[in-house]
């Protein structure tokens, strides 16, 4: 037997556990610890005709702008986005459950969710209602809290919120 031919196994082996530990690495490197780099393979699109759109608009940036309280903008940034995506009635039954509640009135609790997602569950009556699905903590049995969100689908304003029964 040639040299040539006793190396060649070897070195297929020796490649595919390469390739496989390269591509284990980074995997097991992650579970260690989050990371606040964005995901390699992440997109994002939008419709800001999509009321169901808009509120995941809103929740995103509006968890944002919460979640960076040693950022001086961040009270004036949420503040600015309710104004913007919320109607003055939403905003005047937000406020009154914050002062009684003395919590967010947004998120309906006194921190700040580590993830959130948010899906279209009916329309009806000129308004469409989303559920938003907060997360607030990380591991196999994360705690979670929903709110029903409805908009107008002319203003496209957030008319009212409340926690999900």
């Amino acid at each position: 037997m040639s040299i040539r031919i006793r190396t060649t196994p070897l070195t297929v082996v020796a490649l595919a556990a390469g390739l496989a530990l390269a591509a284990v690495t980074p995997a097991l490197a992650g579970t260690a610890a989050t990371s606040s780099r964005p995901a390699a393979a992440t997109t994002a699109q939008g419709d800001p005709r999509n009321v169901t759109q808009r509120v995941t608009d809103f929740y995103g940036a509006y968890i944002d702008a919460v979640w960076d309280t040693e950022d001086p903008a961040s009270g004036a940034g949420a503040k600015a986005l309710r104004d913007f995506y919320l109607s003055a009635s939403a905003r005047k039954k937000v406020a009154a459950w914050e002062k009684r509640n003395h919590a967010d009135g947004i998120l309906f609790a006194q921190n700040v969710p580590v993830k959130w997602k948010v899906a279209y569950t009916g329309s009806g009556m000129g308004h469409a209602t989303s559920r938003v699905t907060l997360t607030w903590s990380d591991g196999k049995h994360p705690e979670v809290s929903r709110i029903d969100v409805q908009s107008d689908l002319t203003t496209r304003k957030i008319t009212d919120l409340k926690p999900a029964e």
